[in-house]
This record gives structure tokens, sequence and C-alpha cells, in this order.
């Protein structure tokens, strides 16, 4: 048996800035309680510290580390809370130094003093964390790693026998594109058919089409705020939002209510080159300005890259194919998370294991591999767009001015996104029988890559631009 990684698993839903940073330690926080109940200690906590470790702590600030941690132990669910009570949630505990465990029991708990920001590195993973509870004259301690994408891992998992690990049986087991591809020869068939099969062993047509298209309005609605809030934002860089004036030159004097009434609307606008630039960079700008402000977005593999996949998407509904609906929505999507799979399984989706080309080059790579699928492309030709795409991310470094998933994050979105449209293009205009390097190649030394990478280009920002311009330059 396979461990299997849903498309749901690579497109999850949550709260910006950063999937490695903010979601995988809010998760990480839920894990714990659930940890404590087991052990049947939750309602004798009176305590609890966070020792956050490596690029949790090096960056954890402009990440929102601190306030995900209080919010998971808060037993806040990242996916439903109302982004509107985040600040106010946060405040509270500030102010009083009091924190309700899992929303039922009220604890002792300072900021300041009781999460501890330790620059020294695990050694499985340079995002790690560990929960102290006290209670009775004892204490409970675990330790997790956010890996990257929202996934959290504890260290004995990895070290646990093969029949220790929780998998499940995927009919089409894949770990590399080349067995993704012989699937689909052998039974003549698309990419997004054998992932639809392989979702269907774990959940009913109609949940996966229902999450299917959750995801995509979530996606939908974020572009939309984006596109239609304006101001600064925040964290101290003073970076302006541009999707609003980006937008507004684009849309003109346009009327509509609604995201999908805005999508039928942005149909009809005009479609020059350069008009179809502004868009495709307009929608991805707006995606991560609503995850900088802690909106809710797609993880896509991870919230930094969060806006190169619906905004290749939008490009398709709006531009490319005004006759596209939900069904090619779907199959998107599940081409997109396929291909982000193979990445995570042989590779890294963390910016704080491989640099930006494990977010915005895998990104980068779902996108032009989905955008082929639908626009006609063969298997072989959608693993070759993904190769394409990634080829020209490899050694691209993570690092953030301030810690903020703002400099130069938020435009490296608008590249991906013109990069993965332009591989796909490539990619149906080549014979594969012509191509030189397969997907899994591209993989393994994006991989590569990423362990030779220096440690200061890697979510620490402790190089590159993170050092060159200072905070107060801003």
């Amino acid at each position: 048996m396979e461990e299997c990684i849903s498309v749901f698993d690579m497109l999850k839903i949550g709260v910006g800035p950063s999937s490695s940073h903010t979601l995988g330690p809010w998760r990480a926080a839920e894990r714990f309680l659930n940890e404590l109940k087991e052990e049947n200690i939750l309602n004798k906590i009176t305590s609890v510290k966070v020792d956050l470790y490596g690029s949790l702590s090096l960056t954890g600030v402009g990440h929102a580390t601190d306030l995900a941690v209080m919010l998971g132990l808060s037993g806040q669910d990242p996916e439903y809370i109302p982004v509107q009570d985040i600040e106010g949630i946060i405040k509270a505990i500030k102010t009083n130094h009091k924190l309700k465990l899992a929303n039922l029991l009220n604890i002792n708990f300072n900021p300041e003093t009781d999460i501890i920001f330790n620059k020294n590195f695990l050694p499985f993973h340079a995002n790690g964390l560990t929960f102290t509870a006290f209670y009775d004259e004892s204490h409970y301690e675990s330790t997790f790693y956010s890996i990257g994408g929202g996934f959290v891992v504890k260290e004995e998992r990895s070290n646990a026998k093969a029949n220790e690990i929780i998998k499940c049986a995927f009919p089409y087991p894949i770990n590399f594109a080349s067995e993704l591809l012989e699937y689909c020869q052998n039974q003549n068939r698309k990419i997004s058919e054998i992932v639809y099969d392989n979702e269907k062993s774990i959940r009913t047509e109609q949940e996966i089409d229902k999450e299917l298209l959750r995801v995509w309005n979530t996606m939908l609605e974020c572009m939309y705020i984006g596109c239609h809030s304006e101001g600064i934002l925040p964290g101290g860089l003073n970076v302006r939002r541009r999707a609003f004036d980006m937008h507004q030159n684009l849309i003109g004097l346009a009327n509509y209510s609604s995201p999908q009434e805005w999508l039928e609307t942005i149909r009809k606008t005009e479609v020059k080159f350069r008009q179809i630039l502004k868009w495709v960079s307009c929608f991805a700008l707006a995606v991560n300005e609503v995850n900088a402000s802690l909106g809710r977005v797609v993880t896509a593999p991870t919230n930094g890259s969060a806006g190169v996949i619906p905004a290749v998407l939008m490009y398709y509904m709006v531009i490319e194919n005004h006759q596209a609906n939900e069904e090619q929505v779907k199959q998107f999507l599940m081409v997109a998370g396929e291909i982000g799979s193979i990445f995570k399984k042989g590779a890294t989706i963390s910016a704080a294991m491989g640099g930006c080309q494990a977010e915005i080059g895998v990104s980068s790579a779902m996108a032009a591999g989905a955008l082929c699928e639908v626009m006609g492309g063969t298997p072989e030709q959608v693993l070759m767009a993904a190769e394409i795409a990634m080829e020209h991310h490899l050694g691209l470094t993570c690092d953030p001015i301030g810690g903020l998933v703002q400099i130069p994050c938020i435009e490296r979105n608008t590249m991906g996104a013109i990069k993965a449209i332009n591989a796909a293009e490539l990619a149906i205009e080549t014979d594969p029988k012509n191509a030189k390097v397969p997907l899994d190649k591209v993989v393994n030394t994006m991989w590569q890559t990423a362990k030779d990478m220096n440690n200061k280009y890697k979510e620490t920002s402790e190089g590159g631009l993170a050092v060159a311009v200072n905070m107060a330059d801003c």
C-alpha cells in the first residue's frame, strides 16, 4: 500500500500569510490539543509554553507564527474562523494574559514570555516547534515539524516502520511522474481521470465535486476581495496594495455585485497582450495581498505561492475559454494537485528546506500542467509543461524582507503565473518525443539544488534581499 496525498492535501483552505509558518503551526497546536485530550489531562492544564525553532523563530513574527499558535491553542479552525475575529482574539490574549485553551478552559498565557523564539535549528527539519503543557506539578511535552504546505509531522513518524505508517490504497499509486504517465498511456486516459479515480477511493463523487468547487470559490472570492481592497499591508514595510489600482484601470466603470458576475464582466473586457499580462498579474497580486493581510486563501501548494494557480485558472476562465465551466475547474485543480504531490514526495514544498523554488517553482509547475490539460494537451505534454515551468525556477531563493510574505513574495506570484502560461503554450507546441528532460529529473534536480543551497536563502531572512534592504529603508 502506498501513502496517498490527496488533491485536498495540496490545496488546503486556510489563513495567511504562510502555510509553513502560519497554517502548519496552527495545525500543530490543534494536534497538541488532541494529544492532551487523549492523555486525559486537558482539563488539568494551568499554563502552556511554546518553543519555536529555526526558521519558525527567525521569521516567525513576520509570518504570524506567534498568532497562529495562539489561535490554534484557542481551538480556532483556520479553515472556518471568521478572519475579522482574529484581531479581537489576539488582542484579548495579549491584554489579559489569558488564553481559552481548546475554547474550553481559561489558562494563564503571556505571549511575551510563553512563546520563545530559539534561533537554533532542530536536526529533523528547519521548522520545529515544541509545546509544553503544565499541570499538577508535572508537564506534557510534544514536538512537531511544519514541513511546508500546511503539512505537519512528528519525527517519530518518519522513523516508524513501514507497517506503522498510516497509508491508504489508491488504485493508481503514484510517486513519480513516470508512473502517472504509464497509467495514462496504458489506459488511454487523461491525468485528471486517473486522479479522480484515486480520489474516489477515499471520498464519494459528490464529496469530491463539492470540495473542488469550494476550493475554486475560495480562490475566486480571494481574488475578488484583493481586487476591491486598497490601502497599506500590515507588518511595517508600508507596502501599498497594487491589485486595487490595477483592477480599477482594467475594469473601468463596469457594474457587478458578486464574484461570479465579476468573472463574467471580465470576459467582456479588452484582451490585447498587455491587458492579458496585467489581468494575470492583477489576479496573482490580489491573492497574495489578501494572504499578507491574514486573509483566507487556498494553500496552493503554499500560502506564499497561493496566487499562481488561481491567477492561471482565472486566465483560462476569462480570457482563454469563455465557455469554461465547473468541469474544467475541477479538471484543472485535480491535475494541479497531482503534480504538486509528485514534487512533495520527490523533493519539498517548504521554502525553509528548498528556497522559493519549492514554493513559486512548484506552484508554477502545477499551474502549467493543469492549464496544458484543459487546453487539450496530452499527458506527455502536461508533464512537459510542469517540467518547463520548474526548470526555469531552479535555484530560486527565499529571502523575505523583514520576514514578511510581501517583498519579493507577492510579485513572484505574478512571475510564476506568467511562466506557467508560457510553459503550457510551449508544451502544447512541442512533440513530446523531442523532449530532453523528463519531469522526474527536474524534481530530483530541484531537491539536489535545495540540499546545496545555503541556509541564508531558505526563509531565514539572513541573506539576499532580506539583508540588502532594511526595514528602515521602507
